[in-house]
């Protein structure tokens, strides 16, 4: 953690504009405002951040051009949100499709939609950028387009009024989530780290994991789903956890490649992960009208079954491979965890808030608080004020680098729901899969992974959903279970190369090959790869249906992930030969798709179980040639 000193901080313009924001944002929770009030503000001081934090460069302008570039950014943007608060009231009462359009409408609108494009450049990089404007031009020249993609197009003034004059374009359900939702869960994730959270994290996975086999590797995957479940960020994940995971599993004989793709596949599953999910899990809310808590509950069975098959498989790997564990001496040189226990009270707050009913970001303030009182609790664990301006400084920071790119996926929802691409692309995705809904979920699946090699999880959650999800509703999913297919699949496109951003992120940690990273963590990712086709015929794994129900229906994915992960770890008692390897892991994949209870699950099941139960014996037993011919290898 950096530290900075306190007086620097308070002349620092980023810092003063940040503290203003989390005011600001602590009013609304309070004393919440109109929609055409409190997201224009949201998002203008988010801008203003972004600009400050990533300032303008370019090749052949001096350093002083490039300030003036963003402090006309800057300019342009208080103007704009100047507009949105002296227009304040027509704009809310004003009737969209009947109220004239005025020329300063159009002057601002085109404005804030050039500032959205020039922030999420800054934030993410040209790839969004590019779909956004994809999307603005299919809203001017559609009309141009063949078939079904043809429609009659926009002109500029109902472009505008519909993309910045209303609560259905940049101001409607992304900014809406990041206002009232997203910022009070970076502000305590800020705040945690602060105060020394997520180093506990590491320590106490360490001590639970170390001393066993393939410790290290255990270590990355618990300690990045307990940081995962706070920051809920894949990248934000690898870089926190991995600068120690990483060369600790290189030291214990991992090779480099490997190590950084063991961190980027448990870093990314961190966005599946409750009680904090990915930024993707509160639009979810939102477009679903549930409850945020709900959303952590149905995703808890699935982060579960994708982290307990991860430990499995990086166990009897390193069983097979004969990776060591970590040295008593190793596993000591980890802060002692009696007198920092304390420090897990903050996540247990926000977890009981959620649980007992309190709204999601009322719980995420309420826990950001605890963390202010926590460490005093033992005299060892107190903290100064440089680390709580540390957490104010970043909070915001962060904060602004995910408000302003998904706000302007705002134009993606606006246009395709205007145009009525999302029921035509439904159409045809029904008509390419002939109506199977095993063919449409694979495309949705194909379609999301390609989304999601160049575009943040929560563009391409956004983008499918509101292109896949009416398909597979009308194939008569439901829409919990249609919605958590696209976000899993989304979340898993982190690791999917060629384009990874979290195995990049990796490999840059581990200075190792990023292609070699990335097919390395996708390899790993591949062992719970297929739980999204479980819960769309189980409803019971999102927590859907009586306690009993749900109970089995855990332990029926456990069960089908488990064989999975036994056929890509490759070890049962001794190295497992390949043919049985595939007969296990096709039982496993075939229990895993298949509804609970069904012929085929039970018959994959058993034949799957049986076989390890057999290798597992045979293998103890020593029992002869053909046990140690069939069924395993000896080890080399």
């Amino acid at each position: 953690m950096t530290t900075t000193e306190p007086r620097s901080l308070f002349r620092s313009p980023v810092f003063l504009i940040g503290l203003l924001f989390i005011a600001f944002q602590i009013w609304i929770l309070f004393a919440p405002q109109q929609p055409m009030f409190q997201r224009p503000v949201h998002l203008c001081f988010a801008l203003v951040l972004l600009f400050l934090c990533r300032p303008f460069s370019i090749s052949f302008l001096t350093c002083r051009w490039a300030r003036m570039v963003d402090f006309a950014l800057i300019a342009a943007t208080l103007a704009v949100g100047a507009y949105y608060i002296v227009e304040f009231d027509r704009l809310t009462t004003r009737m969209e499709n009947v109220s004239p359009i005025f020329p300063i409408d159009l002057w601002a609108g085109v404005a804030l939609v050039a500032l959205l494009l020039e922030g999420a450049r800054r934030a993410v990089g040209w790839i969004l950028v590019g779909v956004l404007l994809v999307f603005i031009a299919y809203a001017f020249f559609g009309n141009l387009l063949p078939g079904w993609l043809s429609f009659r197009g926009f002109d500029l003034e109902p472009a505008i009024e519909i993309t910045t004059m209303t609560t259905a374009g940049v101001l409607g359900i992304t900014t809406s989530t990041s206002a009232d939702f997203v910022f009070y869960f970076i502000l305590f994730g800020a705040f945690y780290g602060a105060i020394g959270g997520g180093q506990l994290f590491i320590d106490l996975a360490v001590r639970l994991a170390g001393r066993t086999v393939g410790g290290t590797a255990k270590t990355a995957i618990i300690s990045s789903s307990l940081m995962g479940s706070i920051s809920g960020s894949a990248v934000a994940n690898v870089v926190s956890t991995g600068v120690f995971t990483i060369p600790l599993m290189k030291r214990c004989g991992m090779k480099d490649h490997r190590a950084a793709g063991v961190e980027a596949i448990a870093s990314t599953g961190g966005q599946l992960m409750p009680p904090v999910m990915g930024v993707a899990a509160f639009i979810m809310a939102e477009m679903l009208n549930m409850p945020y808590a709900q959303i952590a509950l149905a995703g808890l069975i699935p982060a579960v079954a994708f982290y307990l098959a991860l430990l499995l498989v990086v166990d009897l790997s390193a069983r097979r491979g004969g990776q060591r564990a970590m040295t008593a001496e190793e596993v000591a040189k980890t802060g002692a965890l009696l007198p920092r226990i304390h420090l897990l009270l903050p996540p247990v707050v926000l977890i009981v808030a959620l649980v007992t009913g309190y709204s999601a970001a009322y719980s995420a303030v309420v826990a950001s608080l605890s963390c202010l009182v926590t460490p005093f609790l033992r005299k060892s664990t107190r903290v100064g004020l440089p680390a709580f301006l540390e957490g104010l400084r970043e909070a915001p920071r962060q904060a602004a680098e995910v408000a302003v790119p998904i706000a302007a996926i705002g134009l993606v929802i606006a246009v395709a729901v205007q145009s009525n691409l999302a029921l035509k692309f439904a159409g045809s995705l029904l008509s390419l899969s002939e109506g199977s809904i095993y063919a449409s979920l694979s495309l949705a699946m194909l379609g999301c992974i390609i989304m999601g090699m160049g575009l943040p999880t929560v563009a391409a959650y956004i983008i499918g959903a509101v292109l896949y999800v009416p398909a597979m509703q009308k194939l008569g999913l439901e829409p919990l279970a249609a919605h958590f297919f696209i976000f899993y699949y989304c979340v898993l496109s982190m690791v999917t190369p060629p384009v990874a951003l979290a195995s990049f992120a990796a490999a840059g940690v581990g200075n190792t090959s990023a292609m070699k990273t990335s097919f390395s963590a996708f390899g790993l990712s591949l062992v719970a790869f297929f739980i999204p086709f479980g819960f769309v015929f189980d409803p019971g794994i999102l927590w859907q249906g009586s306690y009993g129900t749900i109970a089995l229906s855990a332990v029926s994915l456990l069960a089908s992930t488990a064989l999975w992960a036994v056929a890509f770890g490759g070890w049962c008692g001794k190295p497992l030969g390949l043919p049985l390897r595939i007969i296990i892991g096709v039982a496993g994949l075939a229990a895993v798709i298949e509804p609970m209870g069904g012929t085929i699950w039970m018959i994959a099941i058993a034949v799957g179980w049986g076989m390890v139960a057999a290798t597992f014996a045979a293998s103890r037993l020593n029992a002869g040639l053909f046990a140690n011919r069939l069924f395993v290898q000896p080890a080399e």
